[in-house]
């Protein structure tokens, strides 16, 4: 098959007909009749996948993944990809936030280049000044605390190549953050620019944001653990040197150390140190509790193609 064009859905009813029309106007100008869309129904509350499936009866392009239940965006992406069988797959989110039409000038980009991947990047962040500025520090920290290149304003769309997606697949998590597994697969990637469009509201709460930023972190980087390791020895040495200076006005000076505040204080500080830097090697060994269970991060209840399969490609999620 020469392209796939996969696409999750979650309280995407509204955008699912005309996604559809305008994936399949794109697709059909690239890939004549080889090609197939794919839309990965994660556990979306409206009726998504009825319309999904309606849509599979009248199309023999469209294929329906539908999972047992919402493991989230980034766990429904992959298993997309699983069941892609295209030589070239476009991931793109489906609620038209993201052009189909972009397909076009990436696939020119891709050839013109010589590359495996084309994604896009937003050159303005869209939202308020929250959301620019939250989006602008969560890129920034990811960076600074895992050393990954992962650019600003990254969007879902991107187009692929095979071997890259086959690549992609390798990576086996339980809790992923596929932003990161996209740089560190590697291959030749080029950003496009594109304006990104606000047809519906943001499901990403501030709280949703930082706790993905925690995730991301704790998947790629252990440099919490070692900052937890050097804040402890400087600790330690600032404890040594201040016993030291109390030990030396004691014996020299005749002053004998008082100061109740400040007991307190250093208390309440230490314990909070202490309490923090167990609950950042408590986050470790939970992804380690969880990676070591081997449980799928995605089940698929089933999967809808009115078309015959060629048993080429079959995807596991």
């Amino acid at each position: 098959m020469n392209l796939s064009i996969v696409a999750t859905l979650y309280q995407s009813a509204a955008y699912i007909a005309e996604f559809h029309r305008r994936a399949g106007a794109v697709a059909r100008e690239l890939a004549g009749d080889d090609y197939e869309i794919v839309f990965v129904n994660d556990g979306s509350p409206d009726n998504s996948l009825e319309i999904a499936v309606a849509l599979s009866e009248v199309d023999s392009h469209v294929v329906v993944v539908d999972l047992s239940r919402n493991f989230g965006h980034h766990k429904a992406m992959m298993t997309g990809l699983a069941h892609a069988r295209g030589e070239q797959v476009f991931l793109i989110d489906s609620d038209l936030e993201e052009e189909p039409e972009w397909l076009l000038s990436f696939k020119t980009k891709m050839e013109t280049e010589s590359c495996d991947v084309v994604y896009g990047v937003q050159e303005t962040r869209k939202g308020g000044a929250i959301e620019r500025v939250t989006g602008m520090l969560f890129y920034r920290l990811f960076r600074l605390l895992t050393g990954i290149r992962q650019p600003n304003n990254i969007v879902t769309a991107r187009l692929m190549t095979r071997r890259y997606v086959n690549a992609l697949l390798l990576h086996r998590e339980r809790e992923l953050n596929i932003g990161g597994l996209w740089v560190i697969t590697g291959f030749a990637q080029r950003q496009h620019v594109v304006k990104k469009h606000s047809t519906s509201p943001t499901t990403y709460s501030f709280s949703r944001k930082f706790s993905h930023l925690i995730n991301a972190v704790t998947s790629f980087s252990s440099l919490p653990l070692v900052f937890t390791f050097y804040s402890g020895l400087v600790i330690s040495l600032t404890a040594m040197a201040y016993i030291a200076f109390l030990l030396f006005r004691y014996f020299f000076v005749a002053s004998p150390p008082d100061g109740y505040t400040s007991i307190i204080a250093s208390i309440w500080l230490f314990s909070g140190l202490i309490i923090f830097f167990m609950g950042i090697q408590g986050i470790y060994i939970a992804k380690v509790f969880f990676e070591v269970k081997r449980r799928p991060y995605s089940i698929v209840r089933d999967v809808y193609r009115n078309a015959p399969y060629d048993g080429v490609r079959e995807g596991q999620s």
